[in-house]
């Protein structure tokens, strides 16, 4: 269990140093007018609100439909994880009063089950906030079909 509590701890620690974006993008233009992108949504503002209340960096980035997915499933894990754990409490107590081996294995599923919902929540948590940071990079970006040509071809939105 500590191996993988390290291991997170590292993966959160290094995500900001490998995830360096550009933040502005130069577009080549032959005319007279210098024509340079500039992101509507801040990327780091969205993990932030994200990090704050799960779901509002969705919110930012106007992606309503998948602010309930974060909270139905966050809610999901919380819930299992608080009913694991009254389990837990209520099967240490019997096994404490009888010393019977299978009411430590009742206590100790409990535990495990608990410790897991935990690690599904974290999980979700940082998905969450990955969710946020990627559709805020992508917000500006349309792909659409230009049918006279039969090509696909990408809209960016210029700031003059």
């Amino acid at each position: 269990m500590k191996k993988i509590i390290i291991k997170i701890f590292f993966v959160i620690a290094l995500l900001p140093i490998i995830s360096f974006a550009q933040d502005s993008l130069s577009v080549a233009d032959t005319s007279v007018v210098d024509t340079t992108f500039v992101m509507e949504k801040s990327a780091w503002g969205a993990v932030l609100r994200s990090a704050i209340i799960p779901g509002w960096g969705q919110i930012y980035n106007e992606s309503y439909w998948k602010v309930p997915i974060v909270w139905g499933i966050g809610g999901w894990f919380i819930y299992n994880y608080i009913k694991n754990d009254k389990d837990y409490k209520n099967s240490q107590q019997i096994y404490l009063r009888t010393q019977d081996i299978d009411d430590k294995s009742d206590r100790d599923f409990y535990r495990d089950q608990r410790d897991l919902f935990a690690m599904y929540f974290v999980f979700t948590y940082l998905a969450n906030l990955v969710d946020a940071y990627v559709d805020a990079h992508l917000f500006d970006f349309s792909v659409t079909e230009d049918f006279f040509r039969h090509q696909p071809m990408l809209n960016i939105r210029m700031h003059f």
